[in-house]
């Protein structure tokens, strides 16, 4: 598990040169994709799949693409392929339901597993797939959107995802390197938690919902019960099936979230889902000293959330 972070170092360094403080976080996270790269590499000549699990808003995506450059600087083509690609709009009867009769958007039974396991299988012999494209604006697999991929030896794709770990998929293929991120430290005052490690992806998802998908924090809140939920069902019971744990978290990004985050989180309106949860959230991010976002890199993984990556 990794070390708790320190608030008192954290303000202490915001408040210091706040520059330095993100340069040196975001070193220590591009050490961590230069160490995933070396060790994919090592098996790249006998295995071409990866898997990359995580949960919601552990920055799946972007570590995806940073893990395919580092691959490429280290002479190796990569390249990634979205789970959700291979979404399927089952009828109502066959979909996946939850214990209440809801439907379980969070199963692994929504994916085309029988197409993804034969892909995996035609790839490690070098042979060509049609990767699809499943829109969800049209709740329908879009045909135009399709793309063919073909792996010579030594190249490698990486399919990221929440299920990427799931016995569905791995049991078939143990000898694929299984990768799983998240958002893993918490922070600590005085020795004792002051903020859980899984509220800095739930501020990763509000902050994201607000500025880009047009879903409020109140609304954000509701769907994060049942995302919960498929977490601990489907996504944490595979972890330590990993080849690596990735920490996805940096020291500096609970400041650079604040001033995004508490507009968000104080325009919840009473009656949401888990509001006695949000209510000790607030507190505890207001003790935290603010870091501009124009400090955060271009190329950072906090962009995925705050934008202008």
């Amino acid at each position: 598990m990794p070390y708790p972070y320190s608030l008192e170092e954290i303000n202490k360094r915001a408040s210091a040169d706040p520059v330095a403080f993100a340069g040196e976080c975001e070193a220590i996270y591009s050490r961590k994709v230069m160490e995933a790269a070396g060790m994919i590499r090592e098996i790249s000549e006998l295995n071409n799949v990866v898997f990359l699990s995580g949960p919601s808003g552990s920055g799946k995506t972007t570590t995806a693409l940073k893990i395919c450059n580092a691959l490429e600087n280290l002479g190796i083509y990569s390249t990634t392929v979205s789970l959700d690609k291979y979404y399927i709009r089952q009828p109502p009867e066959l979909a996946p339901r939850t214990e209440d009769g809801k439907l379980d958007l969070e199963s692994p039974h929504c994916l085309d597993l029988k197409l993804l396991n034969e892909h995996f299988h035609l790839l490690k012999k070098g042979e060509e797939v049609i990767v699809p494209h499943f829109s969800f604006k049209l709740q329908a697999r879009d045909v135009s959107k399709e793309k063919p991929l073909k792996l010579e030896k030594g190249e490698v794709v990486i399919f990221e995802g929440i299920h990427a770990l799931s016995d569905m998929l791995c049991a078939e293929h143990p000898d694929a390197f299984k990768l799983y991120i998240s958002a893993r430290s918490d922070i600590e005052l005085e020795g004792k938690l002051l903020f859980k490690r899984t509220w800095t992806r739930l501020l990763r998802r509000v902050v994201r919902d607000e500025l880009f998908r047009g879903t409020g924090a109140s609304e954000t809140l509701q769907m994060w019960a049942n995302v919960r939920h498929g977490e601990k069902k489907y996504i944490s019971p595979f972890k330590y099936k990993a080849d690596l744990l990735f920490d996805s978290s940096m020291a500096y990004e609970v400041p650079i979230m604040k001033r995004f985050a508490l507009k968000a989180l104080n325009e919840v309106s009473d009656g949401v889902d888990r509001l006695a949860e949000l209510k000790s959230i607030i507190p505890a991010l207001e003790q935290f000293e603010e870091i501009s976002p124009d400090v955060v890199p271009a190329d950072s993984i906090l962009r995925e959330f705050i934008g202008g990556g």
